[in-house]
């Protein structure tokens, strides 16, 4: 889940801390940290046939599935292209204060499946669909797998302690990668410095690349970091229970009325506050940012293995030796791409001044603060970009 509501909160009251990317492109020459689970998460929901009418996920001569393959090769492939260096950061072991979020998830999962068997028997396609997506989880072997894939391809993988984000976040704090891209938004939480999101989505999905500095939107929304951690924590986070009817816009206003969140938490009364609230928990968790030590981190972008590539997607994933020659085609060549130079190493990064008018101001209005958002939120373009408003990202 991330933050409840918190991207939609920053776009409308911190409008200048978030910015329309041309495309890929504009991150030619940049070492991008890439929340992996996340992505093979869509790749499973996304890429399905639907020959036989049941939307099944895409699969070798013996059955087992492979369109997390086919995703994380081709949209690996797409951004080497474009001169990114990805890293791929997996998830570890879930941490305790996930557990019940965790929990939550399975009961959804056991609700879809019961919902597909009976939308199958109904024969209702629409309900088929929306049921299997539900249905979805990462295995441990889809992970393995993809981690095979990357190291063939001679991309960088990391192995998270705990959660994924965190580590990202924290390679790109450290200095280790120019952002982090996910979509889960609690990444800033975790203090990336930069946040990039749908930079995987696909050419289909026509999404907008977007890109958030965390310290333009401190700025703007006028706080700490310490704030923002517990106006996040009140929003609604993974890590404790949520506040019924808080979202970030009341949260901003409650932290702003009172100070703190243990005085937001005394007015508003045990009776509103649920029992696993843990937030002292979860602000030490995100505090600590559980990850690799990015002082032993040199990332090592190799040439790929064309022959064990090869042999792992043909004979193992079932992929004709044609299709794959031209991927590996294409691999080869991309590798001129991530040589070139950040676009803004010579037009220099766009300086965005925030002046006293701009900060976020939680007495106002809804409609006044929309208004200013919508008024301060104009697409800019990716740095030395040029021409009209910014293209659709190509996936």
């Amino acid at each position: 889940m991330g933050i409840k509501g918190l991207m939609k909160f920053l776009q409308e009251a911190a409008p200048k801390a978030v910015r329309e990317v041309d495309g890929q492109q504009a991150y030619t020459g940049r070492v991008v940290a890439i929340d992996a689970s996340m992505c093979l998460y869509q790749f499973l929901i996304m890429i399905r046939e639907n020959r036989s009418g049941s939307y099944n996920n895409l699969t070798n001569e013996e059955g087992q599935v492979t369109s997390h393959i086919i995703g994380m090769l081709t949209r690996t492939i797409k951004l080497m292209e474009s001169g990114i260096k990805p890293v791929y950061v997996f998830d570890g072991k879930p941490p305790e204060l996930k557990l019940n979020e965790l929990d939550a998830r399975r009961q959804k999962r056991d609700e879809a499946s019961a919902n597909l068997q009976a939308a199958v028997e109904a024969g209702d396609s629409e309900q088929i669909l929306k049921s299997t997506k539900a249905t979805v989880r990462v295995t441990r072997e889809q992970n393995e797998e993809t981690k095979r894939l990357l190291r063939l391809m001679g991309v960088p993988v990391v192995e998270a302690p705990s959660e994924a984000e965190a580590t990202c976040a924290a390679l790109c704090r450290d200095g280790k990668v120019y952002a982090a891209a996910t979509e889960d938004a609690d990444c800033l939480t975790f203090g990336t410095k930069i946040l990039i999101r749908n930079l995987m989505a696909a050419e289909s999905q026509k999404k907008q690349i977007l890109e958030v500095s965390l310290e333009r939107a401190l700025q703007q929304l006028n706080i700490s970091m310490d704030q923002f951690i517990d106006f996040c924590i009140l929003s609604g986070c993974d890590y404790c229970d949520t506040l019924k009817g808080v979202g970030p816009s009341t949260a901003i206003k409650l932290l702003v009325q009172h100070g703190s969140l243990e005085k937001v938490l005394e007015v508003l009364g045990p009776e509103k506050v649920p029992q696993n609230f843990r937030y002292q928990a979860a602000r030490e968790f995100f505090k600590e940012c559980e990850a690799v030590d990015t002082s032993k981190v040199d990332f090592k972008f190799e040439d790929p293995d064309c022959e064990g590539l090869t042999k792992f997607l043909v004979e193992e994933c079932s992929f004709s030796k044609e299709r794959v020659d031209r991927y590996l085609e294409r691999l080869r060549n991309s590798k001129s791409r991530a040589k070139q130079r950040p676009l803004d190493s010579f037009f220099g990064a766009p300086k965005i001044e925030i002046k006293e008018g701009d900060k976020f101001d939680p007495t106002k209005k809804r409609s006044a603060a929309k208004a200013a958002a919508k008024a301060g939120s104009g697409k800019r373009k990716a740095p030395g970009a040029a021409g009209g408003a910014p293209k659709r990202a190509r996936a």
